[in-house]
């Protein structure tokens, strides 16, 4: 049994135009859910032992905020990445229990494509920011992913879990 973790990164600021997009932090808002966000992770028992994300500022802060132990492998080849890549990618991990930090659109089609029933979730389809979906895959090793194998055991958005 292999379990992942597809979380979208927190809500990014737009303040600062100058910046590029890869190196946006998170806003104020999206501070708040990442805390809550590992938080929740917790509390569930949801708790990675690999991490793989986009070398993105705002997925890097999403990490740092989430209050996890581990040493992610901050990796441009997720930066935007589409699902093939996120695949790609996945089926290189090794741990039981993987954490991918990501960016939609492709982190919202990977999660379309993995599992064989989407959950029962409003905001399933559109992933919004801090989005996360927690499956299970009958699988010995992550090379064997397939997709439609997946078994949603939950799926939430921030707002479920902030007040603001």
């Amino acid at each position: 049994m292999k379990r992942l973790i597809l979380m979208r990164h927190a809500k990014s600021s737009w303040k600062d135009a100058g910046l590029s997009d890869h190196e946006r932090p998170l806003n104020g808002r999206g501070r708040r859910s990442a805390t809550a966000l590992g938080d929740w992770l917790r509390d569930q028992k949801y708790i990675p032992d690999q991490i793989l994300s986009s070398s993105s500022a705002r997925t890097r802060e999403t990490w740092e905020r989430l209050g996890l132990v581990g040493a992610p492998a901050f990796l441009d080849g997720l930066y935007h990445a589409g699902p093939d890549r996120m695949q790609t990618t996945l089926r290189d991990a090794d741990g039981a229990v993987v954490l991918m930090l990501g960016h939609n659109p492709g982190i919202a089609e990977f999660a379309q494509d993995l599992v064989a029933e989407a959950p029962g979730h409003s905001r399933f389809a559109d992933y919004p920011t801090g989005a996360t979906l927690v499956a299970d895959f009958e699988i010995d090793d992550w090379s064997q992913l397939e997709p439609g194998t997946g078994v949603p055991r939950a799926f939430v958005v921030p707002r479920e879990l902030t007040e603001d």
